[in-house]
């Protein structure tokens, strides 16, 4: 499919990129004229497009899930069991990704495996366009998953190593709060139809690569590789008992998150025709309004850990909001489709503290293992939700799908909250230290 626009456009359009190319060329020659290569702004623009791509690729399957697999020919009967399978396979690549891009970026530099991330996904995603099977779909969600594995923790890390311990939250906020509307872009373009949508994730992602020149890597890495110790080492994790259970906290606070994204977004059409809802429940739609009150939700959560100069109070008030929203949620028998969209909305907003909590991991783990830390905790959350699909699958002919999500989140978000109250206040600590056993 070709799009086309007016010559007026095409002239706006050039404007800007002239503009963006000037901006970003001038900022440079004065970051290496006052010996300053890590100025918080590059790096926030760039991890902040990257994870809107992220993010545009990874909710992009949840909005065209049901069109593409008719089009490949799935039968009707088999829609749903079908896309938990390619969902599940996109989230197991995220898994395997985040351990491996999390390594590399404690032991290569976080900013190689930034831009090797991106170029991974990006290629799967215009590769994603062509498929003709569902075997081929599943094999490049899970290429896809891979590659998307990297982009959030490795930039996140970068951001917070660069920005002062006083403003890091700010930074972290920017990142999610714009990179979120990644989801709403993919809404509008999915439009089109979905081969295009996929097509054009893929290229935003290798523009995006133009970026590279105009970011240098996280100081506090440099200084890092001059030392004996050892990065990188994921298995230091487990080595004893004291990280290893910060580190599944780490995880734990994070689960709901996916709950509310996994089950009760991406299978909205399901829980709308269950609760009655007096109109069909577009996907698409819910995880657009989801995500536009997630964007605003990262910048609250930024604004109220900052007021109260603690990321843990921060947390807690935005978890116990979830669970109350998730209340309403399974409460919405027989309303309209708006007050669905307004209600999923909300519940976005709550779920705005996905930023924090990579924030909070981040902030947990010295430098020579702080990638791979803030890597693999948000990923491991992600690949939770194969277990809670499967979990949610097995129990709802008996339970039915209301009362086994039901079931699945009064597990989940109390665990947040202890998981939380054990982790230790991070608000301005100091990031530029060694994690030794």
């Amino acid at each position: 499919m070709l799009f086309k626009f007016g010559k007026s456009k095409k002239i706006k359009a050039n404007n800007t990129c002239i503009i963006l190319f000037i901006t970003f060329t001038f900022q440079k020659k004065y970051m290496l004229k006052h010996n300053n290569p890590n100025p918080f702004n590059i790096v926030v623009i760039v991890a902040a497009l990257g994870y809107f791509v992220d993010i545009y690729d990874l909710i992009l399957f949840s909005i065209v899930r049901i069109p593409s697999l008719k089009d490949i020919g799935v039968p009707v009967a088999e829609l749903k069991s079908s896309g938990i399978y390619l969902y599940n396979l996109q989230m197991g690549g995220m898994m395997l990704g985040g351990i491996v891009w999390g390594m590399l970026g404690d032991k290569r530099g976080r900013l190689s495996v930034l831009f090797l991330t991106i170029l991974l996904y990006s290629v799967a995603n215009i590769a994603n366009g062509f498929v003709t099977n569902l075997t081929q779909y599943a094999w490049l969600r899970a290429i896809a998953g891979f590659g998307l594995a990297g982009e959030l923790g490795v930039g996140i890390t970068l951001v917070s190593e660069v920005m002062s311990k006083e403003t890091r939250a700010w930074g972290t906020s920017i990142v999610a709060g714009f990179g979120v509307t990644g989801a709403v872009l993919a809404y509008f373009v999915a439009e089109f139809g979905w081969r295009p949508a996929y097509w054009t994730g893929g290229v935003l992602g290798l523009l995006l690569l133009g970026l590279r020149w105009y970011v240098h890597e996280s100081g506090m890495f440099h200084s890092v590789k001059s030392s004996s110790a050892k990065r990188g080492n994921f298995f230091s994790l487990f080595t004893s008992r004291k990280k290893f259970i910060k580190y599944l906290c780490c995880i734990l606070v994070g689960v709901p998150v996916w709950f509310a994204i996994g089950i009760l977004i991406v299978f909205s059409k399901e829980f709308g025709e269950a609760l009655g809802i007096t109109g069909a429940i577009v996907p698409g739609k819910t995880v657009m309004f989801h995500y536009i009150g997630a964007a605003v939700g990262s910048i609250l959560i930024g604004f109220v850990s900052q007021k109260l100069k603690s990321r843990r109070k921060a947390l807690i008030i935005f978890i116990v909001s979830m669970g109350l929203l998730c209340v309403c949620y399974f409460s919405a028998a027989g309303i309209s489709p708006n007050m669905f969209y307004f209600l999923v909305a909300i519940l976005g907003i709550a779920m705005g503290y996905w930023a924090m909590f990579v924030t909070v991991s981040s902030e947990q783990f010295g430098t020579n293992i702080r990638s791979t830390v803030t890597t693999t905790v948000p990923n491991f959350v992600r690949g939770t939700t194969v277990g809670m699909t499967i979990w949610w699958t097995y129990m709802t002919p008996t339970f039915g799908i209301i009362k086994s999500a039901m079931i699945i989140g009064a597990v989940v978000i109390p665990i947040a909250i202890l998981a939380v109250i054990y982790l230790k206040e991070t608000h301005g600590k100091d990031l530029d230290y060694l994690e030794v056993d």
